[in-house]
């Protein structure tokens, strides 16, 4: 039997889903997936690095998403939850779909399958939750901003809507919990990062820089979107890592990989 292994991954979707492909490649005896900013546990465990590779990642989710297109939404979805331990709840998931002669009938009595259903549907809710509630504030160079802190990772999820609610205004919504946020341009939508020493949250107060409803550019913009130019922070590596291929067309017209 082959020693068991840790793999660790970059935190990214693709590379977790990169991180399944070498799993089962090489018939390796997964103690656990965790992520590279996390201190490694399992000391009786040797740990390997994987490093992201799309296409990899691409054949794990077809080979999923052919099985079930209900089980790919849940893999995403319970993903995005950040939850304690996901990757070896996800891999054992995973482990099953392939396994089960007809995914659309995984036995939702089975332990793994109701946590993965369950995780789903509350990140479901959440991104539910914040299209609802999100609210903008005009800055006065006529950017809709608005910064958030969900329970889970949704800003890949409810960029469709927004675009679709708001195509003829440019607008950017931050998560202020994870440090990068999702801009539309009037042509497509792109994920930043923002290094903005303080964040106000519209939830918690309003702060003197609203002034007649309008965030205060000057004073906590100017960097971003005059002296440094906010397109000069789209990674669009992180864009491609990130955020699978099904929901790229809701980030950016632009649909090669990078």
């Amino acid at each position: 039997m082959n020693p068991s292994k840790t793999l660790i991954y970059d935190g990214s979707f693709n590379g977790f889903l990169t991180a399944i492909f070498v799993s089962f490649e090489e018939k390796i005896n997964v103690a656990d997936i965790q992520r590279n900013s996390q201190g490694q546990n399992g000391l009786f465990s040797e740990t390997e690095t994987i490093f992201t590779n799309v296409e990899k990642a691409k054949r794990v989710w077809n080979g999923i998403r052919n099985k079930s297109h209900n089980a790919i939404t849940n893999v995403y979805f319970a993903f995005l939850s950040e939850a304690e331990g996901v990757e070896l709840t996800l891999y054992t998931y995973i482990q099953k779909l392939m396994a089960s002669k007809n995914g659309k009938q995984l036995d939702y009595s089975d332990g793994i399958v109701l946590r993965i259903s369950q995780l789903a549907r509350s990140v479901g809710r959440e991104k539910h939750r914040m299209e609802a509630f999100v609210r903008f504030q005009l800055t006065k160079d006529d950017i809709y901003f608005a910064n958030i802190e969900p329970d889970f990772d949704v800003l890949p999820l409810i960029s469709k809507h927004f675009r679709n609610r708001y195509a003829d205004q440019q607008w950017l919504i931050y998560d202020v919990k994870r440090k990068y946020g999702i801009f539309y341009n009037l042509e497509h939508v792109e994920l930043v990062s923002l290094n903005l020493k303080q964040v106000h949250f519209n939830k918690i107060h309003k702060s003197d820089a609203f002034l007649s409803e309008e965030y205060d550019y000057q004073t906590l913009w100017n960097d971003y979107f005059k002296s440094t130019h906010i397109k000069s922070r789209i990674n669009r590596k992180l864009h491609t890592q990130h955020v699978p291929k099904r929901y790229w067309k809701y980030l950016s017209e632009k649909k090669e990989i990078a």
